[in-house]
């Protein structure tokens, strides 16, 4: 049992999108879910994440210092002593060395969630890396006690996941309902290039539904370019049902961030785009085995034209191809469980009880 407190320190901003923000989410259901409370602290977010923090009974602490600096942690340090939460949690890449070194010496407990081994020293007491990519050979440099929670069997998905665990998806001939989803940020504003690279397919009439943060600073450009299209399209802003709107769509197109596990957990036949450098890496893991198809980077779609076309044909392959996307859903069902956010919950208590032991 979670009976104690977890403090969460993660961030959602432009640069780095909301899906630190929402894997952390997933973390503090499990805890709740378990006997434990929850509170976020977050130096930068948006009101709708804030709002959908406390509407999950997650409290919410603001961290006044610069993010990821001594000032950071040091003030995460404090918040953790004030409410006596028996764990820290760090989740972002702005977030290295240096911060777990001060949190480490004030004595707190701390899980730190990495996407890609950018700390040049680990001393959190736990390491998350929920990535198919991820190797211990990324954690060379680190304290004899820092244990690794490695691979999909980690990854951390909401509950609302969890309620579709025995559901099937059906491929249909024709996949033409798609799900656009850029991040909630999407700095680049692909969401608005995407609808307008898909409108020189003609064969037939898309469905489409576009998912954006309220916050989105391009939304304006985007709800034209949505009223400016042939294709049946429908905007979604601060979804919190993505698991129902996954189950509804025949293929996604998408960032290739940690939403790439949602994916899966729903057997959902995806084509990404990487749009930030630290999104590589598990996109190409995972279109070299097979589970998504991978398409360029965010750069080559904003300034290459025949990028854009060359996409959209990319797209009319796999609406038209039930195989294909039978092969992509075949190989994602079963990587993940929708049950890996208990299993860090149950780290997280399994740590504790042996700090207590040998104390």
């Amino acid at each position: 049992m979670a009976d104690g407190i977890l403090l969460i320190r993660a961030d959602a901003n432009i640069a780095m999108g909301t899906g630190h923000v929402m894997r952390c989410l997933a973390l503090a259901q499990a805890w709740q879910d378990a006997g434990g409370r929850a509170v976020l602290a977050m130096a930068e977010t948006t009101p709708s994440l804030e709002r959908r923090m406390r509407e999950e009974g997650a409290g919410v602490k603001r961290i006044a210092a610069t993010p990821a600096s001594a000032g950071d942690a040091q003030e995460t340090v404090n918040i953790a002593k004030r409410i006596e939460a028996d764990w820290i949690v760090a989740d972002g890449y702005h977030f290295g060395e240096h911060y777990q070194s001060v949190i480490k010496a004030s004595d707190c407990r701390l899980l730190f969630v990495d996407d890609n081994g950018h700390s040049a020293h680990y001393s959190a007491d736990l390491v998350l890396n929920q990535n198919l990519h991820a190797s211990e050979s990324f954690y060379s440099s680190r304290e004899s006690y820092t244990r690794l929670l490695l691979g999909p069997s980690y990854t951390m998905l909401r509950r609302e996941f969890g309620m579709w665990r025995k559901w099937k998806r059906e491929i249909r001939e024709t996949g033409n309902r798609i799900l656009i989803v850029l991040g909630g940020s999407d700095p680049g504003n692909l969401t608005r290039l995407l609808i307008e690279a898909l409108e020189s397919v003609r064969q037939f009439r898309l469905e489409l539904l576009a998912v954006v943060g309220g916050s989105n600073p391009h939304l304006a450009q985007i709800e034209a370019a949505v009223a400016g299209s042939r294709h049946n399209i429908r905007l979604v802003k601060d979804a919190t049902n993505m698991a129902e709107l996954m189950a509804w769509a025949d293929m996604a197109i998408s960032a290739a961030g940690s939403i790439c596990w949602e994916f899966c957990a729903l057997a959902l036949p995806a084509l990404l785009i990487p749009v930030a450098p630290n999104q590589v890496a598990s996109a190409e893991k995972l279109g070299s085995v097979g589970v998504v198809k991978v398409f360029g980077d965010g750069r080559q779609f904003r300034e290459e034209e025949f990028c854009r076309e060359k996409f959209a044909r990319e797209v009319v392959n796999l609406i038209t191809s039930p195989s294909e996307r039978q092969r992509l859903s075949g190989e994602s069902l079963g990587l993940v469980d929708a049950q890996g956010a208990s299993r860090v919950v149950a780290a997280l208590c399994g740590q504790a009880a042996d700090r207590r032991e040998e104390a």
